[in-house]
This record gives C-alpha cells, sequence and structure tokens, in this order.
C-alpha cells in the first residue's frame, strides 16, 4: 500500500474540494486549495463556478486570523492565474498576503497562465513546488486541457449494446418514437449523473428519428448539456423532441445556418463535418460533448480517431440481430457493474 507524504495528502484534500464543483465551472477549469499552518488546516476554498471568486481566494478568506498566512504554506491543485480576467490574479493575491510557500498539483497549459504564475510569485521571493500528485492533477481537468491543448472539446463515447453486440433491434416506421431499453434504470441513472458533467451531448439522424429522445436530465439534478444532432439534410419534423424549443439545441446540417428561437441551424460541409462540427463546439467554448448514438455516427468518431473515453454499457438482454454495436480495438481500462447492466469503460491514448 502507498502511503502518501503530507503534501501529497494536502494536495489530495485540493483535488476533493476541487471537485465538488464537477460541470459547474465551464468553461474554467476545477480548483481546489487549502492553507496549512503548522501541519494545520487553517483554510480551504474552492471555484465554485465561473465568474465567481477562485479557489485560492476563497481559502484566503476562510482563515480566520490573516496574520498567520505569512507563515504558511498554500496547496493548490492547478497553478494559480496570473492575468486580469473576470476576477484579478490569484498568483498577485498570494504576494500580497505575503504567503511565503506555494505547492502546486500541475502547471497551467492555457496560454494566460502557462507558467506564468509561478515566475509572478517566484519573482517576488514566493517558494513555489509543482508536480505534487501531478497525474491526478492532469486527470481531474483532462477536459480544460484538452480544449485548450487540441482546440477541440474532450469527446466521451457512449452506447448501450445488447449481450450479442447490438445497439437497436430492427425496427420498422410503426415502432419509431421510443427507445429500444437494454440497461437497467441503476446503468441509467449514471448515465444521467455523466449527463449533468459534460458541456454537451450529439447524436445522429438515424437516432432522433428513430427513438425521438429528448436528451435532457431526468434522472439526476444538474446543468442541462447543450443538445446537438447531426441532420445533413434536415429531415427532423416539428414532432421531435430536439427542436421543441424547451432547451439550447444545435443542428448542424449542409443547408443552412439560421436561429429559431433556441434552436440553431449551423451549417457545415458533408466532406469536413465531422472535424467543423467539434470547431463548432470549440468556438462555443465547449469542453466536452458525449457522443450518444446512434452506431454509425460513433463509429464515425472512431475511424478518425477522434475520441478520449468511450462508456460501453452492456444489458442482459439478446436481440440476435438488429444494429451491431461500434467496435473498439483496445481493452478496457475498468469495468463497473450496475446489478444485470455492466459498464466497460476505454480511455485512448492518443
Amino acid at each position: 500500500m502507498n502511503h502518501l507524504s503530507q503534501e501529497e495528502k494536502y494536495m489530495q484534500r485540493c483535488l476533493r474540494l476541487a471537485q465538488m464543483a464537477e460541470g459547474l465551472t465551464y468553461p474554467n477549469p476545477m480548483v481546489g486549495s487549502v492553507i496549512v499552518y503548522k501541519n494545520q488546516i487553517i483554510g480551504e476554498g474552492y471555484h465554485r463556478k465561473a465568474g465567481e471568486p477562485h479557489a485560492e481566494v476563497n481559502a484566503v478568506h476562510s482563515v480566520k486570523d490573516k496574520s498567520l498566512l505569512k507563515h504558511s504554506t498554500l496547496y493548490v491543485n492547478l497553478e494559480p492565474c496570473a492575468h486580469y480576467g473576470k476576477t484579478p490574479p490569484c498568483s498577485k493575491l498570494i504576494i500580497d498576503h505575503e504567503i511565503p510557500n506555494v505547492v502546486i498539483g500541475c502547471i497551467d497549459s492555457f496560454s494566460e497562465v502557462a507558467g506564468k504564475g509561478v515566475k509572478m510569485m517566484e519573482a517576488a521571493g514566493v517558494k513555489v513546488k509543482t508536480g505534487v500528485l501531478e497525474q491526478v492533477s492532469l486527470e481531474l481537468n483532462r477536459r480544460f486541457f484538452t480544449f485548450h491543448n487540441k482546440k477541440r472539446p474532450y469527446i466521451i463515447l457512449k452506447w448501450a449494446e445488447s449481450q450479442d453486440g447490438f445497439v437497436d433491434i430492427e425496427r420498422t416506421v410503426e415502432n419509431y418514437g421510443q427507445p429500444t431499453w437494454i440497461t437497467n434504470n441503476w446503468a441509467r441513472r449514471a448515465v444521467h449523473k455523466q449527463r449533468a458533467s459534460e458541456q454537451a451531448i450529439l447524436i445522429g439522424t438515424q437516432t432522433a428519428i428513430k427513438d425521438n429522445p429528448s436528451l435532457t436530465l431526468r434522472d439526476w439534478a444538474g446543468h442541462q448539456p447543450l443538445r446537438c444532432v447531426i441532420d445533413k439534410q434536415l429531415r427532423l419534423g416539428e414532432q421531435c423532441h430536439l427542436i421543441d424549443q424547451k432547451c439550447p439545441t444545435l443542428v448542424f446540417n449542409e443547408l443552412k445556418s439560421k436561429t429559431d428561437g433556441l434552436v440553431d441551424f449551423v451549417q457545415v460541409s458533408e466532406d469536413e463535418l465531422i472535424d467543423e462540427v467539434l470547431t463548432q463546439l470549440w468556438k462555443r467554448e465547449i469542453q466536452s460533448v458525449i457522443i450518444e448514438g446512434g452506431s454509425y455516427t460513433l463509429t464515425q468518431f472512431i475511424q478518425c480517431n477522434l475520441w478520449d473515453e468511450a462508456y460501453r454499457y452492456i444489458g442482459d438482454v439478446n436481440f440476435e440481430k438488429g444494429i451491431q454495436a461500434p467496435k473498439l480495438r483496445i481493452l478496457p481500462n475498468n469495468q463497473q457493474q450496475f446489478g444485470s447492466s455492466k459498464l466497460l469503460v476505454y480511455r485512448n491514448n492518443l
């Protein structure tokens, strides 16, 4: 069993605090901070929402005796910012309060920060240590880093398949409009929990026509992700739930660009469809997107090697024939059991 050092224990607390705001900080990263004096935590805080104070600010404000800050160490899982945005730089706050020691999980690769916070603090005489639980810190904000480094959202593939490898039965027009349930209620609740953590959710035309899904949060409380659908020839009719004006929705198509209430029609070209969809999402500061189907759309992303994680749910039903599930040629990284349903999670090491 690995024993954590004192520094790692405090950084672990930062990470736990940061994760309390999962799904709420976009477009900002998740950040937690603790302030330690003589091996005792005297202040802590986390970034709760974009536009609100950063983790370091909340941690400093929580310290009752501010005179202790001159003899303390501030821990934070991400490099303190050095630029003026909606809030002043956290590096300046640390300097102004004469906090002598700062321990950082990982450097912020966002161009507005990218080592500038460390340089600012070191120039003022602050002793800075980086790389404590670095991989865990990078993992926590993998959406944020992917967005800024690769100029696209973090892409999560998700589908449910039968035990014999089908995502749907062979359906006729008569039984369109209702999804074919494969997994149990427990697994479906996990899907809605995940939706609440991501910024957007996307499906293709066939899934929209056959299932007529709402793509809304029902079994979990949280932020409603941006609904997206690829409908190249605008085949979706007024009965489609995705264009019911109840939630902001993007319709990627080849025919027009137009805004109609909460529905944005975004024109893209067929030749560069996937790239243009991801670019449009990036321009809208969407840091993560779940691709929920169908099999054709999921396979397109797999063939382009444009995915970061994949969630493959397997139910306890057999269809014998139908629409085949997408195929991944790598082994899963981990597995979870939801009663009679199973989840395999894959990571794509691009």
